[in-house]
């Protein structure tokens, strides 16, 4: 069990680095540093897609870990 509890901090660490990226682009492409229309061909934004269900799905994982952990 306690290398679950590992897996769910290393899982957590990552979201939070890769929540950091998002919040971090978002930003730039608010303040008009990065072009928006980098991101609206059709292999940009399927990649984008993927990325976010990768993200929403170790999340999940990670929350699972930590509910079957109590």
């Amino acid at each position: 069990m306690q290398k679950l509890v590992r897996l769910s901090i290393a899982i957590g660490g990552f979201l939070m680095v890769s929540g950091l990226i998002l919040t971090g682009a978002i930003f730039l492409v608010l303040l008009g540093i990065i072009d928006v229309t980098a991101f609206t061909n059709q292999a940009t934004e399927a990649l984008l897609a993927m990325l976010f269900l990768a993200i929403g799905i170790a999340d999940l994982t990670a929350g699972l870990i930590l509910l079957l952990r109590r």
